[in-house]
């Protein structure tokens, strides 16, 4: 069975190989068909790969074993990475909009010659090519909880979104209304930059110690209480950390209890948890004496 570093290898390599062969692709139609819009779109691809490489090296770093100065490990690397994939996402939505606004101020809509038919071709094959990408790292990014996976999934579908601005405006420029393209820009930044901002938050969150959501945490509480000699549970704290889960819980044991047999008590309830709940990376168990 592959492991989670193994699997966002295999797709972050094969999500290289397709930009490779895409963005030539798309830059060879737009030279060919006089298409600026198809060499910014080339040019767009060509940037995925530095997402993709900013993933890897996340990925990398997220899965390095604990040391000395990281005793719990590095896990929250891969969340820089996917801020940082936010990051340049959001630079190339604002830089979508942006030119297409100062186009529609200037008139100046770049089409000096009509784009042939190959920039069209090019255009639709990277909606289909990108969005099938898009799919195929967020269905890894689920499987191994990567936010650093998704948040360059997404960067997949923001290129995606950018080549159907590119074939509106080369579909416009052929018909005779080149200020689709700009129109469509500007739409397409607006879906672009909800995208880095949900990616962010969601990076952020797990940087920050936010807690497990509440099904998550209501599951533990009934593991817990399942456990033979647990009586009630005082607190219950969940962090996350990177894509792995820190658990803190105490629990009401009858104060007659020996020791070795609170502590078994206890044992039970972390084993309990971590067998239920592959993602925990540790879980802690104060016993707290309750007199029946």
């Amino acid at each position: 069975m592959k492991s989670n570093e193994q699997i966002a290898m295999t797709a972050a390599r094969n999500s290289i190989i397709v930009n490779v062969l895409l963005a030539a692709f798309k830059l060879f139609a737009g030279i060919v068909a006089n298409s600026t819009a198809m060499v910014s779109d080339a040019v767009h691809s060509i940037a995925d790969l530095f997402s993709t490489a900013i993933a890897i090296v996340g990925i990398k770093l997220a899965n390095k074993k604990a040391d000395k100065e990281h005793p719990y490990g590095h896990e929250r690397f891969e969340c820089v990475a996917a801020i940082i994939l936010a990051a340049l996402i959001l630079s190339v939505g604002l830089g979508i909009g942006w030119a297409g606004i100062q186009n529609i101020i200037a008139s100046d809509y770049g089409y000096l010659t009509i784009p042939g038919l190959l920039a069209l071709i090019a255009a639709v094959v990277s909606i289909v090519v990108k969005e099938a990408l898009f799919w195929y790292v967020r269905a890894a990014a689920k499987k191994i909880d990567s936010s650093v996976l998704m948040a360059d999934a997404w960067h997949s579908r923001a290129d995606g979104l950018s080549s159907i601005g590119s074939f509106i405006g080369i579909l416009g420029a052929r018909l005779g209304f080149p200020i689709f393209d700009s129109i469509a820009a500007i739409v397409i930044c607006l879906f672009i930059l909800k995208t880095a901002i949900s990616i962010f938050r969601d990076a952020v969150g797990k940087m920050t110690d936010k807690a497990c959501d509440d099904e998550t945490v209501e599951k533990m509480r009934r593991v817990i209480l399942d456990q033979d000699a647990v009586l009630g549970i005082d607190q219950l704290k969940t962090r996350l950390f990177g894509d792995k889960i820190y658990v803190d819980v105490e629990i009401c044991v009858d104060a007659s209890t020996i020791l070795g047999k609170a502590h078994d008590i206890a044992q039970l309830v972390h084993d309990g948890i971590e067998r239920e709940f592959p993602k925990v990376k540790h879980c802690m168990v104060h016993v707290n004496p309750v007199v029946m």
